[in-house]
């Protein structure tokens, strides 16, 4: 059995949400430059340099990639060999969560009640998904999203009978409805399966894995290649002033399900998909 403080997960997530609000990670970097590279528009084209221009400046500079520097969700996969000790994981979450913000100097966006509105003032609490997984581990992803793409996100308890055409239709659909709100060019998470809320978390998981790598099944890979080809069709672009790129990936992730469901979620992110991953 492997002892690990929960001190030094503090530790691990004050430093990771510093880095995650100020440097793009290499798959999204390297997805904007090679849509710089093919995009035919010029307008859209010059758009995506100062997408470039902006990730480049955050990180010399140590700014913020984006002034909503987002709700944190925070992946955490437990290894099963692992001991926590001297206090509480979430506390200790919330504590890397709250003394990165402060001293990163980045906006506080949570409120304590949906309805008050009252500021924390400190970007907490987060949003913690704990899994555990073999081994003697522990995998920190911590992944600050802005509202603009999450409140584009949507779910549907589609009909069996309505397949892969119903599943398709309302993906495209989502991200037609969405338009130029979550900031594109955009990462399209599709959760497929499970029940509602497993369909939500598998979205939200697809967006996790890097832009250039495809799923491992190969029959989702190509759903998901289809995808982005469609999508890129709808002609919204870069900031929704047109052009060829509107969406870098499709990410999906599939789980089984009833024989009477077909959930489907879609969760959008923006250019500035930030994520940061730590392993202890």
């Amino acid at each position: 059995m492997r002892i690990v403080k929960v001190e030094q997960i503090k530790e691990t997530v004050k430093q990771a949400v510093r880095a995650a609000n100020t440097q793009l990670p290499e798959d999204i970097l390297d997805g904007l430059q090679k849509a710089c590279a093919k995009e035919t528009v010029p307008r859209a084209r010059r758009l995506l340099e100062i997408l470039l221009e902006n990730a480049h400046l955050a990180q010399i500079e140590n700014m913020p990639l984006c002034q909503d520097t987002g709700l944190v969700t925070i992946q955490i996969q437990l290894g099963q060999e692992v001991s926590l000790t001297g206090g509480d994981l979430y506390e200790a979450i919330d504590q890397g969560v709250r003394e990165g913000y402060l001293e990163g100097y980045f906006r506080a966006s949570m409120v304590k009640d949906p309805l008050e509105r009252v500021n924390t003032g400190d970007n907490t609490p987060a949003v913690v998904h704990l899994e555990m997984t073999p081994g003697d581990q522990v995998v920190i992803t911590v992944f600050p999203k802005g509202a603009g793409s999450e409140n584009m996100g949507r779910t549907a308890m589609l009909k069996p009978a309505d397949g892969w055409p119903g599943v398709r239709r309302f993906i495209i659909e989502t991200v037609k409805i969405a338009n130029a709100n979550p900031c594109p060019p955009i990462i399209v998470g599709v959760g497929l399966g499970g029940n509602m809320e497993k369909a939500c978390l598998l979205a939200k998981k697809a967006l996790l894995r890097p832009i250039n790598r495809s799923h491992a099944d190969s029959r989702i890979a190509d759903l998901e290649a289809q995808l982005l080809q469609d999508i890129n069709q709808l002609g919204i672009g870069p900031q929704g002033l047109g052009g060829d790129t509107t969406a870098l990936a499709v990410n999906m992730e599939v789980f089984p399900t009833h024989i009477a469901s077909l959930p489907v979620a879609v969760s959008l992110n923006c250019h500035s998909t930030r994520r940061a991953v730590v392993t202890i």
